[in-house]
């Protein structure tokens, strides 16, 4: 039996959770690809799962609602020549996908104040480059 393909911390894709189908592939393989299936489909149950947390599950639905067919969540892959290798490949894929859709919302923001003397500092500046360009005005020549 392959590993556990971890999302994050004890949480782990359940095997018996996944839905597999095989696919002749369009990758590499030459005359082997027309007579093997070597493309690997995974299939998971987002919305009926016992895997996930519940509030992971809802994160994960919200974020991957584009994604999803009747709450299932669909990852394929057909880079390799072995059934072996691509189905791992999914596996890893998925697992990484329910990572990021599971994660939890970045901090929001505290905004902060520009400090007074970099202010000051800028318009110091400004003041110094406006008499400069001042004076190179030929006003006062006669």
């Amino acid at each position: 039996m392959p590993a556990p393909h971890v999302i994050r911390g004890s949480v782990s894709l359940p095997e018996a959770e996944l839905m597999w189908r095989f696919s002749r592939s369009s990758g590499p393989g030459g005359q082997h690809v027309n007579t093997s299936d070597s493309q690997a489909e995974v299939r998971f149950d987002l919305a009926n799962t016992k895997a996930l947390p519940e509030v992971w599950k809802e994160r994960a639905l919200e974020r991957l609602a584009s994604r999803l067919v009747d709450g299932v969540i669909s990852v394929r892959a057909s880079e390799h020549r072995s059934q072996w290798r691509n189905r791992e490949m999914a596996a890893t894929r998925l697992a990484a996908l329910l990572a990021e859709a599971t994660a939890p919302p970045p901090r929001p923001r505290r905004p902060t104040r520009i400090p007074r003397g970099i202010n000051e500092r800028r318009l110091r500046q400004k003041k110094a480059r406006s008499e400069t360009k001042r004076g190179r005005s030929g006003r006062d020549w006669s």
